[in-house]
């Protein structure tokens, strides 16, 4: 799990900036995927800020309250000793949750620290129906599989929100026991798409996620927003 904002660790991902790149080699067309000759047999999709956005509002109105700078849970649980324990499914989201407020006591007081841990591995989130709707679209010509970096909830949430039937396939960190941008992680993926890693687009909101993926030979899309799908989709706006 990572909100939109958060900083970055060792092995989950943050928003990159910068515009949709793709790797070197034929560019994702709209004609070409009309025409059936896209330059890749499968979708390999990120979920966290890409399709599902954690809400921390309630996360940072506690830390007011207790006297914290808003953020300063998230940077403490993003640390990479603290967050790839739960990433890699070493420990659950409760243990996650109370190894946060470990960090935070001598501050706020065991039982604030444990309210913050709670609030923070607990957020809300809301998925982006556009993205959904985009992604059920591409799926009628291609494999799905959503890639990522997520704790031992992540079947619990799809449910929670509606994805369960999204993808052909998730392939979870927690589950695999390595997390992004580990190039084993993506070759589970192309794997379990049935097709060569280099037949595989590869979206992402992180860059060195998508650095990864282009390194295998994967077309990758570094994501933004909605709209930077359509292309490399072959969808024309006007359709979505």
């Amino acid at each position: 799990m990572r909100p939109a904002d958060a900083p970055a660790s060792g092995a989950s991902g943050v928003p990159g900036a910068g515009a949709v790149r793709h790797r070197p080699g034929p560019a994702v067309d709209a004609a070409m995927a009309v025409a059936g000759t896209s330059p890749y047999d499968a979708v390999l999709c990120d979920l966290d800020n890409v399709i599902r956005y954690y809400d921390l509002s309630r996360l940072a109105a506690l830390e007011r309250d207790f006297g914290l700078p808003e953020g300063t849970t998230a940077d403490l649980a993003y640390a990479p000793e603290v967050d790839l324990p739960v990433l890699l499914g070493r420990i659950t989201p409760d243990e996650w949750a109370e190894a946060i407020a470990r960090r935070l006591a001598a501050r706020v007081g065991v039982e604030r620290a444990r309210t913050l841990g709670r609030a923070m591995a607990e957020a809300p989130f809301r998925v982006d129906g556009t993205v959904v709707a985009l992604l059920r679209r591409v799926r009628r010509r291609v494999p799905l599989v959503l890639v990522t970096n997520a704790t031992l909830r992540l079947h619990d949430d799809l449910a929670a929100s509606g994805l369960t039937d999204l993808a052909d396939h998730v392939v979870s960190s927690a589950l695999e026991g390595i997390a992004k941008p580990d190039p084993a992680l993506y070759r589970i993926a192309a794997g379990r798409a049935g097709v060569r890693p280099e037949r595989c687009l590869f979206v992402d909101d992180r860059r060195e996620n998508v650095d990864a993926a282009e390194a295998l030979g994967m077309t990758g899309v570094l994501f933004r927003e909605p709209a930077d799908l359509y292309t490399p989709f072959g969808f024309a706006r006007e359709d979505g």
